[in-house]
């Protein structure tokens, strides 16, 4: 198991103490998971060993590196659009369903979270993507940036008939012990994946004998689209989203509650899943190499977050874990595992990343011409063509080619 182990010799302590929590041979998804907080026992995410079992399970999903290769000329050129500051102020909306899983519980208890908590989270998110001026998603860094995507919750069901955006839905068990019975409940209550972003909110077993024990969220990373003699999807569009723990989704700045989770109160674990979502890496590139090239290729893929070796849990001090290359460990940003009160930047090169992921991946390129955030009252005629995964242009009329539904944000 990897322990981080520039921890202050206090938590190494506390590591003595509660050993239980770092199981030697702990497995999600049937990998091993070698980062987890040696002193509450959390394992911050698993979206990198979700994506080794989907690879597994559909030998046509891209590999990691078939993706790199497919994407890295996409977001060169997002890289060069952005030095032309073609896409100043074109911000992009996109449509979210929250799926609070419950078995039974009044709304506001428990797992069954109320709706002030739902919206606390979009709130979370909108700020932490836009880095907006006097929030906690604001930041002064020379390479912080606004992503320029924003999040709203749905107006609108699939059938056209309005909605809030939250999908109450009651199944049992109240718990989520197995990847099996996760993954099927996703199966089971997704909306059109093309249309909206789905969020699964459910409650991950306490039982340390369960294999999601300790888990506070995971994410699809995104497919390609049009690698030769491979299917663009990989067989798995309907699991695709993000599945967190109730007890880590919203703020309590807004939604006061006793149950959070201590140090994952301020709804970072979303935007964490999320930027997997979009394509983003964690920043230490899940490996130990302290190498930098014109490509980041040995960590993130992104040159402007430092070199860093390994996750860090939290940012009471200066870390460097690559003394030989350039700057300290960015330990705000939203893809290392530090709490949620730590975080708050996404880097320039993230942001390309991001919008190269939404403008060219399945499921995520349709995003944006989703009327899903408009109430039903605005045309459900459009919201047909929508059904046919046929996207649409704000004035209703059929876009053909999913190019054209970014064509606000460089033109």
């Amino acid at each position: 198991m990897k322990i981080n182990f520039t921890q202050k010799a206090t938590l190494l302590l506390l590591l003595l103490g509660t050993a239980s929590f770092a199981q030697n041979g702990r497995k999600v998804f049937g990998k091993n998971v070698e980062s987890i907080n040696p002193v509450n026992g959390k394992i911050r995410c698993v979206s990198s060993e979700y994506e080794k079992s989907l690879q597994e399970k559909y030998p046509q999903r891209a590999s990691s590196q078939e993706f790199e290769n497919w994407i890295a000329p996409k977001v060169a050129q997002v890289k060069q659009q952005m030095a032309s500051a073609r896409g100043i102020d074109a911000v992009v909306t996109i449509p979210v369903v929250v799926h609070v899983i419950h078995n039974g519980d009044a709304v506001g208890s428990n797992e069954n979270i109320s709706d002030v908590r739902v919206q606390s989270q979009i709130t979370v998110l909108n700020q932490d993507f836009r880095k907006m001026l006097g929030t906690p998603g604001y930041n002064t860094n020379a390479v912080g940036a606004d992503v320029e995507i924003q999040f709203c919750l749905a107006q609108r069901k699939p059938d056209g008939t309005a909605t809030n955006g939250i999908n109450r839905v009651q199944r049992t068990p109240a718990s989520y012990a197995s990847e099996s019975s996760v993954e099927t409940m996703k199966a089971a209550t997704q909306w059109d994946p093309t249309q909206y972003f789905n969020i699964w909110v459910v409650y991950f077993s306490d039982s340390s004998s369960a294999e999601m024990y300790g888990v506070l969220g995971y994410a699809q990373f995104p497919s390609n689209s049009g690698l030769g003699g491979m299917a663009p999807n990989g067989g798995s569009a309907n699991t695709d989203g993000v599945v967190i723990d109730y007890r880590c989704f919203g703020t309590s700045t807004l939604a006061p509650s006793s149950n959070y989770f201590d140090d994952y109160d301020k709804g970072r674990t979303a935007t964490h899943e999320i930027g997997h979502c979009f394509g983003l890496i964690h920043i230490w590139g899940d490996n130990g190499s302290c190498t930098v090239n014109a490509t980041d290729s040995a960590k993130d893929f992104c040159p402007d977050t430092p070199a860093q070796a390994e996750e860090h849990y939290d940012c009471t001090s200066t870390y460097n874990t690559c003394p030989s290359a350039p700057g300290n460990d960015m330990t705000a940003n939203y893809m290392d595992y530090t709490n949620d009160t730590c975080m708050n930047i996404f880097t320039l090169d993230q942001k390309a990343r991001i919008l190269a992921v939404l403008q060219n991946s399945p499921r995520r390129s349709t995003l944006p011409a989703s009327l899903g955030c408009q109430p039903p009252s605005l045309g459900t005629s459009s919201f047909e063509l929508l059904e046919r995964h046929e996207p649409v242009s704000e004035s209703g009329q059929p876009i053909r080619n999913t190019e054209h539904a970014n064509r606000k944000r460089f033109a």
